[in-house]
């Protein structure tokens, strides 16, 4: 055991040092009590029990196909329980820690028995996960329309799941020294890192997708290199030691070599994370933007959008909005030009609208005109009677002759329109375009339309007149507006030369 030093001494630099050494000493008492190195005994069966275990025989490929099974298909389902699944049988296990031991304490045949398992073992994991998802894709029970989110949540790694591994790999390596603890936990921390991202590199490589199996190859590198390193930490802790070469320092070689890889890894990681930031941060903004602007310019509210990004730095745009009233092409183009601007980027708008009404419970409800049956304007068609003239002649004729002279004249009526395309509300009929509301008829009522014409802000509106007498302006888009034909009515001049010897006949013509 440590011995504290001496008094110290009166001159204030070795008093410093005194003081120094003896917290050194004091925190590794106390570092020694808290984890205290197992008996020889435990280390042996230990370092036994993973070279039995990180042997690549029967045993372990058949608990290597059921896992990666259980795994890809729970991924292709988008299951997180059957990953789960997959993961209590943790044939990953045994290769990793093993790998790890054999590292420290300088026991080749473990080193290269346990990398040979995991290599041969993860290879015919990628390739199981590759054959179960074409044949998937040839025989479709779970049509992959896009991605699940269990597969591209392990594509984009980051320094948060190194942190997981490094957790997994301490609880891993403690739980198998310590025998009173439970065997499962073990099994559980590692499966949790290893199984999954290999299945996802096996999807990837059947779909042609290199983005996700380059995305799940690194989080399983870096899964590997961090719990074999937390492996070797927490065996060197408790007591597993390698004889002591000449000139090597406090740490074992190789934790320190781990670690470095760790750090290594750390670099694309971190990358990663940042263009992930970036890309999430870009997409809030985007998401804001279309958000203000649509109640700005529109005065509606947005209800979805999605985005993709075109080639010139052009963004496109699907936007979902509800409405109440609808949205003009004007305001369609202001809207484009002002999300563009405030992006400062190129945008192409597709507006979807869904037309609502919008009610407030806080409000009271204000009297809605109800229409009730009314006149019914009729057009009755009148007969002109037909005006006879008799005018005499001096010259005399034996035969009466007759000469009738037609004029045509038309008689303008108005037309009629029925509103069509309510979509069950009632239509507000207007004082003037765009005005205030002097009146509501519901779908189905039939107007008479006047001669007022005019187009207001890209809306065509015409001048009706209701059953109830109201006459107002409303827009044709509502209405299916029905022409009536003119009636022609023909007024007759009839002319008859009379003989002063012959009397006249009188002809009667309706």
């Amino acid at each position: 055991m440590d011995q504290l030093p001496p008094r110290p001494p009166e001159d204030l630099l070795p008093k410093i040092g005194f003081y120094l050494a003896r917290w050194r000493v004091t925190l590794r008492h106390q570092w020694r009590r808290m984890l205290s190195p197992i008996s020889l005994e435990r280390r042996a069966e230990v370092q036994v029990q993973l070279r039995d275990s990180s042997q690549p025989d029967f045993d372990y490929f058949v608990l290597v196909i059921l896992s990666c099974t259980i795994a890809t298909l729970g991924l292709l389902t988008n299951s997180p329980a059957v990953i789960i699944g997959a993961m209590l049988v943790a044939p990953l296990m045994s290769p990793v820690l093993g790998l790890g031991l054999g590292s420290l304490v300088g026991d080749t045949k473990l080193f290269w028995s346990a990398l040979s398992a995991l290599l041969r073992g993860a290879a015919f994991a990628v390739i199981l996960s590759m054959a179960l998802a074409w044949f998937n894709e040839q025989l479709p029970f779970v049509i992959l329309q896009e991605l699940p989110q269990e597969i591209t949540s392990r594509t984009l790694p980051t320094p948060l799941d190194l942190g997981v591994a490094l957790a997994g790999g301490l609880a891993a390596a403690f739980a198998l020294a310590q025998p009173q603890l439970s065997a499962a936990l073990p099994g559980v921390a590692i499966a949790t890192a290893l199984m999954p991202p290999l299945c996802v590199i096996g999807i990837g490589l059947a779909l042609g997708d290199w983005s996700v199996a380059r995305g799940a190859g690194l989080l399983f590198l870096t899964n590997i290199v961090t719990i074999a390193a937390a492996g070797i930490f927490i065996f060197w802790v408790l007591g597993f030691r390698a004889k002591r070469r000449e000139g090597e320092g406090l740490f074992p070689r190789s934790l320190v070599i781990s670690l470095v890889l760790m750090a290594i890894l750390l670099v694309p990681l971190g990358l990663q994370s940042y263009q992930f930031v970036q890309q999430a941060s870009r997409t809030g903004q985007i998401n804001q933007v279309v958000r203000d602007k649509v109640t700005e310019v529109t005065g509606s509210e947005l209800e979805d959008f999605s985005y993709r990004q075109l080639e010139g730095n052009t963004l496109e745009m699907d936007l979902t909005v509800r409405v109440i009233d609808p949205i003009s092409f004007a305001d369609s183009v202001a809207l484009q030009e002002a999300i563009a601007v405030a992006l400062q980027q190129p945008v192409q708008l597709k507006i979807d609208q869904v037309f609502a009404a919008r009610l407030d419970p806080l409000s009271p409800p204000t009297a809605t005109p109800t229409v009730t049956p009314g006149p019914t304007l009729t057009y009755t068609a009148t007969r002109v009677p037909v005006t006879r003239t008799y005018t005499p002649s001096p010259m005399p004729t034996d035969t009466p002759t007759s000469t009738p002279t037609l004029t045509p004249t038309n008689t303008s009526t108005p037309a009629l329109a029925e509103v069509s395309k309510a979509y069950g509300q009632t239509i507000a009929i207007r004082q003037f375009p765009n005005g205030p509301a002097i009146g509501y008829v519901p779908q189905g009522t039939q107007l008479a339309v006047l001669y007022g014409y005019e187009i207001v802000d890209g809306w065509v509106w015409i001048e009706v007149v209701d059953p109830v007498g109201r006459q107002g302006w409303i827009p044709q888009f509502y209405t299916s507006v029905i022409t009536l034909t003119p009636i022609e009515t023909r007024e007759a001049t009839l002319e008859v030369r009379i003989s002063p010897t012959e009397a006249p006949t009188s002809t009667t013509t309706p």
